[in-house]
């Protein structure tokens, strides 16, 4: 598949109604935030969240790469982290 159907199919992903399945993106990631930053210590923001699962599609990637979902997610978890550090919280990049 070339970039730009990959990047359409990240798009659509993260533009089309999923409140209804998965709740809304920044309450989701929020909430994975406050989660995992009480359970390794660190204070994490929802950009950061992206950012890891981002790390886990990497990781995906590095072992199957021509598993397609992974690289449409890593684009999908870049752009929601994007929004959510420069929508939300002008500072958001500045801590954790």
């Amino acid at each position: 598949m070339k970039r730009g159907p990959i990047l359409d199919t990240a798009k659509d992903c993260v533009t089309r109604d999923r409140a209804a399945t998965h709740g809304r993106p920044e309450d989701t990631f929020g909430m994975i935030a406050s989660v995992w930053s009480a359970r390794i210590g660190v204070d994490l923001t929802p950009a950061k969240v992206c950012i890891l699962l981002a790390d886990l599609k990497t990781c995906r990637a590095w072992g199957n790469p021509a598993h397609l979902d992974n690289w449409i997610d890593l684009a999908g978890y870049a752009a929601c982290g994007g929004e959510l550090a420069t929508d939300s919280d002008p500072q958001e990049g500045a801590h954790a």
